[in-house]
C-alpha cells in the first residue's frame, strides 16, 4: 500500500475529504493532491496529519535484536 492510499483510507475512516485533511494541515487541495500522486508527502507532513486528526503516527525500524528506533507522536 502506498503512502498515498494510506492517506486516503485514514481520510475514509475519519470520515473527512483529502480536500478537507489538506485545509487542516495548512495546504491547497490542489497542492496536496499533486503530492499525493507524486508520492512526495514528507515525514513532516504525516505527523502534521496526525496532529490535525488527534491521532497517532509512528514510524519504526526494528532490529533483529528487538531493539526499535522510533520517529512519530507518541
Amino acid at each position: 500500500m502506498t503512502t498515498a492510499d494510506m492517506i486516503k483510507q485514514l481520510c475514509e475512516q475519519m470520515n473527512i475529504s483529502v480536500a478537507e485533511l489538506a485545509r487542516r494541515i495548512g495546504q491547497t487541495p490542489q497542492n496536496f493532491n499533486k503530492k499525493l500522486k507524486r508520492e512526495t508527502v514528507t515525514l513532516d507532513e504525516l505527523k502534521a496529519i496526525a496532529d490535525a486528526l488527534d491521532i497517532k503516527f509512528e514510524q519504526v525500524f526494528i532490529l533483529p535484536n528487538g531493539n526499535e528506533i522510533k520517529t512519530g507522536n507518541e
